[in-house]
């Protein structure tokens, strides 16, 4: 049974319940594979706000709550979707806290599981833009994994990332996560703004690092730039552990 870490935030836990069962094979319900989403929000602190020093708790003391009820309900593999919330600081602590507690529940990683789909298939890609959280921006996420791998890691300057990216998706007026159904157009206005930017630094192709940004960018494609959508990657993943032939083609 698969299980989705919800309520980081609450529509990206919905979001990779849906791209679970869209790329699913099943021509009835009785097909599909079962999931859980237990989403609790008002428990797990903003990722951002704690790698910024903003919040002491650790949101991930939190999630392994969640985790362990995923687990206890029946869930043997879970996904988290929050790309923020696999920074180091958090992640590791995740990690280490399901050790202790000796859980069996798998848990795969958003990060690498999107990095191993781009070498895959984009092998001939060397150049890959990157908009996220400013979290994830600043602790190097996706650029420490990209460049482990022999990418160029190319993200917006800090003034855009913090005027322009971030309040795509946290501003309190327009913010993804203040109007996630439908999208605020100056939200997305903003992350296309960022892909332009990406793009002319010479980015073939731009990951949409924070969970809430493929809420807004639908596309495969922005101009000549690929997107890569880590919520749909990390879907695909948890149906190829589950039974690789309910996996529908790319």
């Amino acid at each position: 049974m698969i299980g989705i870490v919800g309520g980081v935030g609450p529509y990206a836990g919905t979001d990779l319940l849906n791209k679970i069962f869209n790329n699913t094979l099943a021509s009835k319900d009785q097909e599909h594979l079962d999931a859980i989403l237990l989403s609790m929000s008002s428990k797990i602190e903003d990722r951002t706000e704690y790698l910024l020093g903003k919040v002491k708790i650790n949101p991930a003391l939190a999630i392994v709550e969640v985790l362990h009820k995923l687990e206890l309900i029946g869930s043997t593999i879970a996904g988290i979707p929050c790309n923020t919330a696999h920074s180091k600081k958090i992640f590791d602590t995740i990690q280490l806290e399901l050790e202790k507690s000796k859980s069996r529940i798998k848990l795969l990683n958003m990060i690498d599981e999107t990095v191993l789909f781009i070498a895959s298939n984009y092998p001939d890609i060397t150049k890959i833009g990157v908009l996220s959280t400013t979290g994830t921006y600043k602790s190097k996420l996706y650029a420490s994994a990209l460049r482990l791998k022999g990418y160029e890691a190319i993200v917006p300057p800090l003034e855009m990332q913090e005027n322009t990216i971030h309040p795509a998706i946290y501003d309190k007026v327009y913010g993804i996560k203040t109007i996630s159904n439908p999208i605020h157009p100056q939200a997305r206005q903003n992350l296309l703004e960022g892909c332009s930017y990406l793009e002319e630094q010479g980015a073939e192709l731009v990951i949409l690092g924070c969970t809430e940004i493929p809420l807004a960018i639908t596309e495969s494609k922005i101009n000549n730039m690929i997107t890569v959508d880590p919520t749909n990657i990390l879907a695909r993943a948890l149906i190829k552990y589950i039974d690789p032939l309910k996996l529908k083609p790319l």
